[in-house]
């Protein structure tokens, strides 16, 4: 969808508003916090140990607690993924952005990928939040990209996801494409990593992504005329 064609409001509803940095201040999270209500973002999208203070900071709001789960690896356990997304439900998270065990997608170990997934999967739908898969998109090519969302998405996922942001590369118009083409229009496909300015977020809207994951939404809502 062009950009020209989404009001403001609209924007920053499609954008998890997102601090993941290891060294993040307490004062950091609670600016990310104020920033999302006052201009409407999805979600804050944070570390587990910080999601129990943003589901304090942001009550009232319509704005979601989104956490990472086997962060930034991937390579946990799949009942410790499910452990970890239980924990951040029960501190108020609403959605769960997990990351896939890349090098059992890198081996072909489908069946171990799809339990991975099915894990988390299992673990957030019960307490009713949604479930972002990474697929950590630059470490692989683009036959692993597509075992990858159809496993998300026969796992019952709510999204694939392009990268953690902390990986060798960010999302990229290709990948989001590729990614829609293959999980078809039903499923949600969320552009992470390297997403700093408006024109960055209409590439990655235009090329099929439902959702943005970004650090620099204030400025790239600055740029959209929001004040």
């Amino acid at each position: 969808m062009p950009l020209t064609q989404i009001d403001i409001p609209q924007l920053a509803s499609m954008i998890d508003h997102t601090l993941l940095k290891p060294e993040a201040t307490t004062a950091q999270v609670e600016q990310l916090c104020d920033e999302a209500r006052r201009f409407g973002f999805a979600s804050v999208c944070v570390n587990p140990a910080r999601v129990k203070l943003c589901a304090r900071l942001l009550q009232g709001s319509p704005v979601r607690v989104c956490a990472v789960v086997g962060f930034p690896l991937g390579a946990n356990l799949p009942q410790v993924k499910a452990l970890e997304t239980q924990q951040a439900i029960r501190d108020g998270a609403t959605e769960i952005d997990m990351v896939i065990n890349i090098g059992a997608l890198k081996d072909k170990d489908t069946l171990l990928v799809a339990r991975d997934i099915a894990a988390v999967v299992s673990a957030a739908h019960a307490s009713g939040a949604l479930v972002k898969v990474i697929i950590e998109a630059a470490l692989l090519t683009d036959e692993d990209k597509v075992t990858a969302c159809r496993l998300a998405k026969d796992a019952k996922a709510d999204y694939v996801k392009t990268c953690t942001g902390l990986g060798p590369g960010g999302a990229t118009e290709h990948d989001v494409a590729l990614m829609r083409q293959t999980v078809g229009p039903e499923m949600g496909v969320k552009a992470a990593g390297g997403i700093r300015t408006l024109q960055d977020a209409q590439k990655m809207i235009e090329a099929g992504a439902t959702r943005l994951g970004a650090s620099a939404s204030v400025k790239i809502m600055a740029e959209a005329g929001a004040t």
